[in-house]
Order: structure tokens, then C-alpha cells, then sequence
């Protein structure tokens, strides 16, 4: 009787790992602990300082900032554990009193907020795009700008729902319609940032 070989499951989940695909920053000192510490806290300043970038709006709870840009291209830098620890490092470090969200406003309340999904959207944009960024998306424009909308849509999947316990019927007017243009301009900004940088660094 012909025997016929089973794939062992373990050397398959091996065989992914092995091939997946470092980030760019990552890539610089791959087995470094301190250097991931470093874009981990560094990720989180990068965030904090784009959130300064502020314009309020008369008619909307949620500001114009650069955060948006930021976390994507955190998240693509990093990969999708330490993309996701920065904006968790960046939404503690907010919330025991450290002035980094938008307008250097700080504390519990800002979580809880308006724009408290917004800024959980930002943990899961980030791990999307970190994720995406493992399998090489984000070296090329073609597959990063898919990559960035997706993270875009993680954020108003979280943001808008949240949003509208506190704007009710006007969430359209309040969350999307403002930011719709500014945020796809970010994301097209943070596909192209990923490939120069990759050409800077060269292949890895």
C-alpha cells in the first residue's frame, strides 16, 4: 500500500514564521531588546507629538491631528506586536496624566470621551498594518495603500459606534464627513513613506 506523506503541522507554522517578513525599523537591529524598547517609546512620541497637530472643529467633538498619519505608519514601521504596544504605551502614558493627546490634554476622561474609539481604533489600525507590513505589504505602493486602508477602517469601525453614543444621529456629520479627504490623503502619505524607506534601507 502506497503510504502518502502528511505535512507535519508544527514544521508548516515553522516554515511561516521563518519566511515572514520583517518590518523596516525592525530590520536595522532585528535581535536587539533594547532597540525594540527604544521604538516602542519612540513610536509613542511619534504619535504624541502628531496629536499636537490640531485643529478643532466648531461642529464635531473630534479634531483634525496628525495622529492618523502616525499610527499607520507606526504600525508598519513596527510590526503589529510592537505598532500595537506603542499606541497602548501612548494611551497609558495619556491616561495617568502625561500631556500627550491632542491639544496636550491628558487623563481618564479623554478615554472614555468622544474620541475614546478613535483612539482604540488606533491599537487595532496599528496591529492591522503591523501585520500586514510581516508579509511584506508595505515595499511596494501596490499592496501598502490596501494595507493603510485597512488600518483607516479599523479606526472608524471603533471611532464612529463610540462617537455616536455622545453625537447621536449627527454621527455622519460629526465623525466621518470632516475627515474623509484629510485621512485618505494621510493614508496615500503613509503608503508612499513605507517604500522610500524600504529603498533607504535597502532589501533585508
Amino acid at each position: 500500500m502506497m503510504r502518502v506523506a502528511v505535512p507535519d503541522a508544527t514544521a508548516i507554522i515553522a516554515a511561516v514564521i521563518a519566511t515572514r517578513a520583517r518590518p523596516v525599523a525592525i530590520s536595522l537591529a532585528p535581535d536587539s531588546l533594547v532597540w525594540k524598547l527604544a521604538l516602542v517609546i519612540g513610536g509613542s512620541v511619534v504619535i504624541a507629538l502628531s496629536a499636537q497637530l490640531r485643529i478643532d472643529l466648531p461642529f464635531s467633538p473630534v479634531p483634525v491631528t496628525g495622529q492618523t498619519f502616525a499610527v499607520l505608519v507606526v504600525g508598519a514601521a513596527l510590526g503589529s506586536r510592537l505598532g500595537l504596544a506603542s499606541v497602548v504605551a501612548y494611551l497609558a502614558e495619556g491616561g495617568v496624566g502625561a500631556p500627550v493627546f491632542a491639544g496636550g490634554t491628558s487623563g481618564p476622561a479623554i478615554l472614555i470621551g468622544p474620541t475614546g474609539g478613535y483612539l482604540a481604533g488606533f491599537a487595532l489600525a496599528a496591529f492591522l498594518v503591523g501585520r500586514f507590513a510581516e508579509r511584506g505589504w508595505d515595499r511596494r505602493l501596490a499592496t501598502a495603500v490596501p494595507a493603510m486602508l485597512v488600518g483607516e477602517v479599523a479606526i472608524y469601525a471603533l471611532g464612529l459606534p463610540w462617537l455616536a453614543r455622545f453625537v447621536g444621529g449627527q454621527v455622519i456629520a460629526a465623525g466621518i464627513a470632516p475627515f474623509i479627504v484629510g485621512d485618505l490623503y494621510k493614508l496615500l502619505l503613509a503608503a508612499v513613506a513605507l517604500p522610500i524607506a524600504w529603498r533607504i534601507v535597502g532589501p533585508r
